[in-house]
């Protein structure tokens, strides 16, 4: 018992810190080195000139499921990457929900709610740093991810769940 309450209040915290840190890096800097002076000199010329943000926005996707038909349609190992790599980066996310947790009321609809905001960030930041483009179909596809580790950690009764 000592040592599930241990896990709880110092691994599992742990891996989730690393796991942020990993989601940033991969969804933002697409396994590049993460480079500060970069990001506030990109930072810095977004603020001065609000246009770059402007652009980046115009040229974002705010149609629902255009990216994923294209996709579809079009398929390529970069498109099926995209597709399920935005799912698969997200399945962690409803899993640690769920073991961070105090509360034992955690419902489908909290994942959603949390796993929607996290993606909603990112797209955000790549749109203020200009490291990327908005895509609300990413915003979909994550959110699903998030749910997905939630129903499979509620099907497999994780072993690690909050004692």
């Amino acid at each position: 018992m000592k040592r599930m309450k241990l896990m709880n209040s110092i691994l599992v915290p742990a891996l989730f810190a690393l796991y942020v840190y990993a989601i940033f890096k991969i969804i933002l800097f697409k396994f590049d080195p993460i480079n500060i002076t970069f990001l506030i000199s990109r930072l810095q010329r977004n603020l001065d000139n609000p246009d770059y943000i402007l652009s980046g926005l115009q040229s974002g996707n705010f149609i629902l499921f255009k990216t994923i038909s294209n996709y579809v349609q079009i398929t390529s190992i970069h498109h099926i990457t995209n597709l399920v790599g935005n799912i698969v980066i997200f399945i962690p996310f409803g899993f640690f929900i769920l073991l961070l947790s105090k509360s034992k009321v955690n419902s489908l609809v909290v994942v959603a709610a949390l796993s929607l905001c996290l993606s909603l960030c990112l797209e955000c930041l790549q749109v203020i740093f200009a490291i990327g483009s908005f895509d609300v179909d990413d915003l979909v596809l994550n959110t699903f991810g998030g749910l997905l580790g939630y129903c499979v950690f509620k099907l497999i009764n994780f072993p690690l769940k909050a004692a």
